[in-house]
């Protein structure tokens, strides 16, 4: 059976998640801003959850509706066939409901009527005055748009970007999800060089040592879907066994991540350590002004302070200046940056070969992309 799906992700990054969905071989209905619609079977739930590196959750789509009163949503709750989902044992609630330019705009009525009216359709068809909800989660969101609802089954429960590995974190960490993107944004594949002189925690190294070894990034972690009765269990034990079987932590990796921070360099390697990339990225402690290399045709893919949370804006000309300066010394490189400082061009060397612009959140940030020369093709067999 095929079901039509939600996958959510942060405003600007669209395009990316969908070349993921694409790639894993499933039809686009829709792209809105912030949100990709496709179409797929139980196995495409199952693979999307544990695939995708970023997309926030995968949400089914169940319903939709117009209302303009809460009497009209009721209803259009209570219409949605929950019986087809819902065991009579299920954990199920309205864990967030959001209205843009709509009428109705309470979230926390929102969810109180929509629990309600579910109630009300599962009493009709289980005749049970009370619900044990003993068995497995079922967490609902609603989002309304100018007065239509969209209401969905929340298949990844926590967000995906909680890949696991990640248990500490410095004061302004780029979530998982972000920092895979920023590098799938990129030409960098896993036989060339990437650096990150500001580091942190270590998520854009560690993202970048899970594509190359080719490790799904919800391969260890658990999903709200495994306990659903729609989704044959054994679809998880198997598109999980096959990805193991598909890691490669032997290839040959050039990652590396530094920061001024020694505690973030014990916090960075540890966390590399529970995603299983340890073997893969060289972490140290080090000023982003001496970043060197004497290789060429790197990545310089990195999310420095930019005033908001980790720095005063007064000294962020002569740390922009310092990463501009080493990017600078080396030869053949792509700088990549992502900021919310709006005036980091002026000091990362002028108007960037693109620019795009990336909320985390509320937070408009700016991905400033300087593209260094393709490197030569390798010959083979005499011919270019």
């Amino acid at each position: 059976m095929n079901y039509e799906l939600m996958a959510p992700c942060h405003f600007g990054l669209e395009t990316v998640l969908k070349r993921e969905i694409y790639d894993l071989g499933y039809e686009i209905k829709k792209v809105e801003d912030g949100h990709v619609y496709y179409e797929a079977d139980e196995d495409g739930i199952v693979i999307s959850n544990l695939c995708l590196r970023t997309a926030e959750r995968v949400l089914l789509v169940v319903g939709r509706f117009t209302a303009k009163t809460y009497e009209d949503f009721f209803q259009g709750m209570k219409d949605i066939q929950w019986d087809k989902y819902l065991p009579e044992n299920a954990k199920f609630w309205v864990t967030k409901a959001t209205s843009v330019k709509s009428k109705l705009f309470s979230t926390t009525d929102l969810q109180r009527v929509g629990k309600r009216a579910m109630v009300a359709r599962m009493q009709g068809v289980y005749h049970l005055d009370h619900f044990p909800e003993t068995g497995s989660d079922y967490p609902v969101r609603i989002f309304i748009y100018k007065d239509e609802v969209t209401v969905t089954l929340d298949t990844s429960g926590d967000a995906l970007h909680k890949r696991g590995y990640r248990k500490e974190t410095g004061k302004a960490p780029i979530s998982e999800t972000i920092a895979a993107a920023l590098i799938m944004l990129t030409p960098w594949r896993a036989d060339r060089i990437l650096a990150d002189p500001f580091c942190g925690s270590g998520t854009i190294p560690i993202e970048a040592a899970l594509i190359a070894a080719n490790i799904a990034p919800g391969l260890y972690r658990n999903f709200a879907a495994e306990g659903w009765d729609i989704i044959d269990k054994k679809l998880w034990s198997e598109e999980k066994k096959w990805l193991r079987e598909a890691v490669d932590t032997n290839v040959e990796t050039q990652i590396y991540g530094s920061d001024i921070d020694p505690e973030m360099i014990r916090v960075a390697n540890e966390n590399a350590a529970r995603a299983g990339v340890k073997k893969l990225i060289h972490f140290k402690r080090a000023d982003a002004a001496d970043f060197r290399s004497r290789d060429s045709y790197g990545f310089m893919i990195t999310n420095p302070p930019y005033g908001e949370r980790l720095a005063e804006k007064e000294e962020l000309p002569e740390l922009y200046t310092k990463l501009k300066n080493a990017y600078r010394g080396l030869d053949k490189w792509s700088l990549y940056v992502i900021t919310a400082w709006e005036d980091a061009t002026k000091y990362l060397g002028g108007k960037p070969d693109k620019n795009r612009k990336i909320y985390n959140g509320m937070l408009k940030t700016y991905f400033n992309q300087y593209m260094g020369p393709k490197p030569p093709k390798v010959k083979r067999d005499g011919k270019d």
